[in-house]
């Protein structure tokens, strides 16, 4: 069931099935208006994320930002009329020449680049994870929960079809009671010996952090892609991406980049958001600069309703070489990533692009739900369509930053090597109160939100 843009609107409002605020305002009294739309960010998702939106229809680009002056110079070949800038502070001196903002720098300048949007009321699509720790998160959601301003994190996976027939049958209650999840990833990005590093098939194999510097690759801004992060010299360790995700300074490994499209399908089905306590499973000792390869943490969400599927849970999130016991012992298919669903009634398995009843014996027969949550045009349309018309994202602000949280409270009790309790309110851990140190950062002279 592919909706028009028109379908869209109506039957997500109707049905009330995404997580949103308030409406956002429209951007012009006339949807048939173009809106002017600023890219920081041109090059890698950027300029995918350039090149979808550019492409919807009746959106102009009027400013170009990126700190590689070669993705800037391409971006700028393809659309010469608008502006260029390397520093994305200076797109805010001139507030009134776009309506929107398109973010896709790496994910310690995140918050950085979105702030300053919300502040001036701009719409936002900003790419995954939200944002670089916690307490950005906590102040970006209620900053565009104050503004009411449409917004949309670049989940594209929660706008294709497979995750919402798997909500569905959650929802149903297909398998009965949940009580437990498991979510898995292959990919290892982070700190692993060089014998995991070539058995994960990663070209990069990284202990400390590098003693020397580099030379500055032409074009690049080093100083301006450092950003809110402590000044150190250019290394090839760093740049260019997905180095960069390895590190404590600039990402969070495997879990804030995956663990935005993985623990997204449980986060929506079983209507999740704060957990109540995260505990690192395994001996791993974390390292002080570089996120783990390999890692598993166990999240216990307490009951959040009447419906069967939001009763207490477990959800356990493995990565790199870690996997689920019923995986291991061959109980359910050998899929390399995954999300499994656990009911007293039977279990679903799913990927990105197809899902399972288990025991497929037991369900042969079983006839589906009817389709309630319509088909989304795409997760860069359903934000356009919502800075026209008002109409809910799939994955605002309001979620995006929740889940964005969750899965760094994961990092941190791992950094902090013991089970923590979460304090939401307060954003506090009352009985490892150290480890909110993890929560936030000190930016780097200069920069501030």
């Amino acid at each position: 069931m592919k909706l028009t843009r028109r379908q869209f609107v109506a039957s997500s409002l109707a049905a009330g099935v995404y997580v949103a605020g308030s409406a956002a305002p429209v951007w012009s009294e006339s949807p048939n208006d173009k809106m002017n739309v600023a890219f920081i960010g041109c090059g890698g998702r950027g300029g995918a994320n350039l090149k979808t939106v550019s492409g919807a229809g009746g959106v102009n680009v009027v400013t170009l930002c990126d700190v590689n002056g070669s993705n800037l110079a391409r971006a700028s070949e393809l659309f010469p009329q608008a502006k260029t800038f390397e520093d994305f502070r200076e797109v805010f001196d001139y507030p009134d020449d776009f309506d929107a903002v398109v973010v896709s720098t790496c994910e310690h300048t995140h918050a950085y680049a979105t702030m300053p949007a919300l502040r001036a009321g701009k719409h936002v699509y900003c790419e995954k994870p939200l944002t670089h720790n916690v307490a950005e998160s906590r102040l970006v959601m209620n900053t565009a929960a104050e503004k009411k301003v449409a917004t949309q994190m670049g989940t594209q996976i929660h706008g294709m079809p497979n995750y919402r027939r798997v909500v569905e049958l959650v929802r149903s209650g297909a398998i009965g009671k949940i009580m437990e999840a498991h979510v898995w990833v292959s990919r290892a990005w982070g700190l692993q010996s060089a014998e995991a590093a070539k058995r994960n098939g990663d070209i990069i194999h990284i202990t400390d952090r590098p003693a020397q510097g580099e030379p500055v690759p032409n074009g690049l801004n080093w100083d301006l892609w450092l950003g809110p992060a402590k000044e150190r010299p250019f290394h090839s360790a760093y740049f260019p991406g997905p180095k960069w995700y390895r590190w404590w300074e600039f990402g969070n490994g495997t879990m804030s980049d995956l663990g935005s499209h993985w623990n997204d399908l449980p986060f929506w089905a079983l209507e999740l958001d704060a957990p109540l306590a995260v505990t690192p499973i395994g001996d791993q000792k974390p390292h002080e600069e570089i996120a783990p390869a390999t890692m598993t943490a166990e999240y216990e969400y307490g009951k959040r309703g009447d419906a069967d599927h939001l009763g207490a849970l477990k959800l356990t999130w493995y990565q790199g070489e870690d996997k689920p016991d019923l995986w291991k012992n061959k109980e359910i298919p050998q899929w390399g990533n995954g999300v499994l669903f656990v009911g007293d009634k039977g279990m679903i398995l799913s990927d990105y692009g197809k899902h399972v009843l288990l025991p497929e014996e037991k369900f042969k027969d079983f006839e589906r739900p009817p389709q309630t949550i319509p088909d989304s045009p795409g997760q860069h349309e359903e934000w356009l369509i919502a800075c026209r018309t008002g109409a809910p994202t799939g994955s605002p602000f309001s979620y995006a930053g929740l889940l964005t949280e969750a899965n760094h409270l994961g990092n941190v009790a791992f950094r902090a090597g013991q089970r923590i309790e979460w304090n939401h309110a307060d954003m506090k851990i009352p009985n490892c109160p150290d480890a909110e140190r993890f929560l936030s950062r000190e930016p780097r002279k200069g920069w501030s939100l």
